[in-house]
């Protein structure tokens, strides 16, 4: 059985609502990143992964996968008739890769100069506008469609709704143009609040 290596609400969100939309069986093992990186199930997790941050995903094979783009698209292919990420090799999954791109680089690493106390406070205000103008974009792309690649849910979308849960949570942003209604669309479906759920977190 495979195993998310997770920290609650962490990106690893995003894997973990992609294993519940893909309906693999799965088990959890938390990772306290206020106490030494220790694991639910004993030991510490930099003896799991020497990056020694999440996700990290350990396969049937005794594998281990990080980088939550990899690992999201993995957990897709475990899985296709649930159509989570188009078939390897054709456009639209490269239209897929472009968006998990996109949300990494310029969303999810957008965060780091925000949380950062050596950053100044123009520093941090230029990283926030920034941030604002990278999420006018992804407000384009759901514009004319409820989903990034169209009429379906995919695992772009799953790490979509952890950055926009961040963004409004954590950092106390608004969004911009449809993401409002986009993170509600998001934020309503079963697999998202069952991993909410799991992680500890209140769903109303």
């Amino acid at each position: 059985m495979l195993t998310l290596y997770y920290a609650s609400g962490s990106c690893s969100l995003s894997p973990h609502i992609a294993l519940r939309e893909a309906g693999v069986p799965f088990e959890l093992d938390k990772v306290d990143l206020m106490r030494a990186q220790r694991l639910d199930s004993g030991g510490t997790f930099t003896s799991v992964s020497e990056k020694g941050y999440v996700p990290a995903l350990r396969l049937d094979t005794g594998e281990l996968l990080t980088e939550g783009v990899a690992i999201v698209q993995y957990i897709a292919d475990l899985r296709p008739e649930k159509q989570l990420a188009p078939p390897p090799g054709s456009f639209e999954r490269v239209r897929l890769q472009e968006w998990l791109n996109f949300i990494a680089t310029e969303l999810h690493k957008g965060f780091s100069p925000l949380c950062a106390k050596q950053a100044s406070d123009g520093y941090k205000a230029f990283a926030r506008e920034r941030l604002v103008s990278r999420l006018a974009l992804l407000a384009k792309g759901v514009t004319d469609k409820p989903f990034l690649l169209g009429e379906r849910f995919t695992v772009a979308d799953g790490y979509a709704f952890y950055v926009l849960r961040t963004w409004t949570r954590v950092m106390k942003g608004e969004l911009p143009g449809e993401l409002a209604a986009y993170f509600a669309r998001l934020s309503s479906r079963p697999a998202v609040r069952q991993a909410l759920q799991a992680e500890g977190f209140t769903v109303p």
